[in-house]
């Protein structure tokens, strides 16, 4: 048995192995004693490990600055630029997740090992509960893989901020690994769907007109409520989206203008039914700015519900208002959203080349459409199959079975005029007598035939030949 160094570490026998621990304070979860573990083959390599350990602990019990968690994100927000959706998320999330475990103590004492056991928790319940004796208070529900996630963001870049400012030397974040990222698996309403929608919707004009535009473009909610008459030029069909609108609580309004995501303006180019529509649209709105006495201004904004459409309509009231149509059609998604993987996963599937459908949709590359918008695939991987199908130059296969040698000889006279294009075939019966089988057999063969599309087969009828072989290349 291998001698102890001293109270705080020591090594152990692990099997035929060496095991260096250390003690690491108690755990701020669960109140726990929390140990460093490392195995060696050795014990001099286990003594090694040992001072390592030890080092790391020290690191964390006298580190430069003694500076606490929300201390140090609060310093992060300061010099960090956001969003101010993205600030008020993440300032809601360290209020009810961060803060209540780690937000005071020392940001140095953080290190991979808790964060990830912090992470696992809240994915089994985001109120950390324990579960053994928590059951009867309440239901657990998990945190979203997104939300951890965040999490992860918010410790990492503000870790990362007090390695640079030198209050530790190791960011424990960067040390461990989040929860992956789920997969999107977008569900675009089908052709029918759209067409229940698009009618319902229509009984308003305005309303018909902004759907009909969010399929057309595949632009965002937000780009498309900051759609303003100057940046729509019906003469030239095009539509410029260069603004996003979102909500602010520091606009009087409570909404405010930015720039597009991933700052990617664009102008699209309308089809002549679409800048029909507009141009109806815009006759109306000026007609309704006259009832009331006043010009409309030559930066309104497009959609409004506003008299003199002076502000833009809320992306929140267009996403309600969506998801109440979904549900009275009932939809399989009741997100706005998913008109806009409805205009990419169309485009995809009638042959628009990626690159110019990621253009549309304002996407960095084509390999973030490729990521998210996926849907197309099952048609096009279908049109791939008949394509390559048609290129293979087709194999001179000898017919073995009675059926094969049947179709074989019925699709040779189709192909050489004996029976052409839209006579009839002999009767079943006077097949079977011919080739000396089964009725079984014959029948086989007619729907061998017609499964190639060479035949209509009626019962109580003769099949009737609707169409000649296509020649093998």
């Amino acid at each position: 048995m291998a001698g102890r160094t001293g109270q705080r570490g020591h090594i152990e026998n692990h099997g035929t192995r060496f095991r260096a621990v250390v003690y690491a304070g108690r755990d701020p979860l669960t109140g726990k004693k929390r140990y460093l573990k490392k195995t060696s083959d050795t014990e001099k390599q286990a003594q090694v490990e040992l001072t390592k350990l030890l080092h790391q602990v020290d690191e964390q019990r006298q580190p430069r600055s003694g500076i606490t968690v929300s201390h140090l994100i609060d310093k992060w927000f300061e010099v960090q630029e956001h969003e101010e959706s993205t600030r008020k998320t993440y300032e809601g999330l360290v209020k009810n997740y961060i803060d209540p475990v780690f937000g005071s103590i020392q940001a140095a004492k953080l290190d991979a090992e808790l964060l990830e056991t912090f992470y696992a928790r809240l994915r089994k319940c985001r109120k950390l509960c324990d579960s053994r004796k928590s059951r009867v208070t309440h239901e657990c529900e998990p945190l979203s893989n997104s939300s951890v996630r965040q999490i992860h963001a918010i410790l990492r870049g503000s870790l990362d901020r007090g390695v640079r400012w030198t209050y530790f030397a190791v960011n424990a974040a960067e040390l461990a690994s989040p929860p992956r990222a789920k997969k999107s698996t977008p569900d675009p309403p089908s052709a029918e769907e759209v067409a229940a929608i698009l009618n319902e919707a229509w009984r308003d004009p305005d309303w018909g007109l902004l759907l009909w535009l969010v399929m057309v473009t595949g632009c965002r909610r937000g780009e498309l409520c900051a759609v303003r008459w100057s940046d729509v030029d019906l003469d030239r069909k095009k539509i410029a989206l260069e603004r996003s609108v979102t909500r602010s609580n520091q606009s009087p309004t409570g909404l405010k203008e930015k720039r597009p995501k991933g700052d990617k303006e664009r102008r699209l180019t309308l089809d002549p039914y679409t800048v029909g529509l507009l141009r109806a649209h815009r006759l109306a709105t000026e007609g309704q700015c006259n009832e009331l006495g006043t010009k409309m201004a030559r930066d309104a904004f497009v959609f409004s519900l506003t008299p003199d459409h002076a502000e833009p309509i809320r992306p929140d009231t267009v996403t309600q208002r969506y998801r109440r149509l979904a549900i009275r059609n009932k939809l399989r998604s009741t997100r706005f959203h998913a008109l806009r993987h409805y205009s990419a996963t169309e485009l995809l599937t009638g042959g628009v080349d990626l690159k110019t459908v990621s253009g549309r949709l304002g996407h960095q590359s084509g390999a973030t459409t490729l990521r998210f918008y996926v849907a197309w695939q099952e048609a096009t991987d279908g049109a791939a199959a008949d394509t390559i199908s048609n290129l293979i130059p087709r194999p001179e296969t000898t017919p073995r079975w009675p059926h094969e040698i049947i179709a074989f000889d019925l699709r040779k006279a189709i192909a050489d005029g004996t029976y052409p294009v839209g006579s009839s075939l002999p009767m079943n019966e006077d097949i079977r007598v011919k080739y000396k089988v089964a009725t079984g057999t014959v029948s086989r063969a007619v729907h061998q035939l017609r499964d190639e599309g060479l035949l209509r087969v009626v019962s109580g009828k003769r099949p009737k030949v609707i169409a000649v072989p296509t020649p093998t290349a």
